[in-house]
């Protein structure tokens, strides 16, 4: 006889262990604690660093390196990951699960501004971020314009639109993927350049040296003060070509002006 033949026999007793194991679970989901999940934190660190028309070979050698040798000694450093591409190194650095991320961001910016003198000067300045937990993209958004150009477009999404999804409770970043920002392409012509023995270098600080913001300052009378602001920078084709025509003119009345000076001289 087998001991389950008893409940078959005695259908009553076994309606009432039925109850009873019914009435114990119903009673034990009410009355027993229930165990949250630990609290669990990762952060990842990213240090940028930009160096435009650098070689993969001259950013791993001259900025990767040394600031991963810095970064590494930090407190709270797990394990780093890199990468060394045209004009670009992305350092991610893994902080160790549940250490505090305020800190360990301090940490990091303090050993990336410790070896910033063995960066090249040419290079921009290491960007340092810092992302908690699993950051997901929740949603995209699409922009277009019958009227504006992509410039133009990115300009607005940059100046109006961003800023106001950054501020919306809950979402870490409002990043624009895509965009189109204004810049002006200049072409070289290699053969009158290596005519004029000028090189690319020559060419970007002369574009550089005339195209700039100045801060005019304020105009100040007996009674009333006036902000001064002034306009020069180049903004278009016809103001690089207006720039262009007056370089050249400068350049040909400093060579008429040699040419007479050694005229005068040789004369003397």
């Amino acid at each position: 006889m087998v001991w389950t033949d008893l409940f078959i026999k005695r259908p009553v007793l076994s309606v009432v262990v039925s109850l009873l194991i019914l009435l114990i679970g119903f009673r034990a989901a009410t009355s027993l604690p229930i165990r949250q999940y630990p609290k669990l934190s990762n952060t990842v660190v990213n240090v940028t660093t930009s160096y435009p028309g650098a070689s993969a070979d001259l950013i791993q050698g001259f900025i990767t390196t040394p600031i991963e040798q810095a970064v590494a000694s930090a407190e709270g450093v797990d394990y780093m990951t890199s990468s060394s591409v045209l004009g670009t190194s992305t350092i991610q650095v893994y902080i160790k699960l549940n250490f505090d991320p305020n800190q360990a961001l301090t940490e990091v910016l303090a050993k990336v501004n410790s070896v910033k003198y063995l960066i090249p000067k040419e290079s921009n300045d290491p960007v340092v971020t810092k992302t908690t937990g699993q950051t997901t993209a929740v949603m995209y958004l699409g922009f277009s314009s019958e009227v504006l150009s992509g410039s133009a477009i990115s300009d607005y999404l940059t100046r109006v639109v961003q800023p106001v999804l950054s501020t919306v409770d809950g979402v870490a970043s409002a990043d624009i993927l895509g965009g189109q920002t204004f810049a002006m392409r200049v072409w070289l012509d290699p053969v009158r350049m290596a005519g004029r023995n000028v090189s690319p270098a020559d060419v970007n600080a002369a574009i550089a040296a005339n195209n700039f913001q100045a801060a005019a300052g304020q105009a100040k009378g007996y009674f009333i003060v006036s902000n001064v602001s002034t306009n020069t920078d180049l903004r278009n084709l016809d103001h690089f070509k207006r720039h262009d025509r007056q370089v050249q003119g400068r350049r040909l009345r400093a060579d008429r002006g040699h040419r007479d000076r050694r005229t005068r001289r040789a004369k003397y």
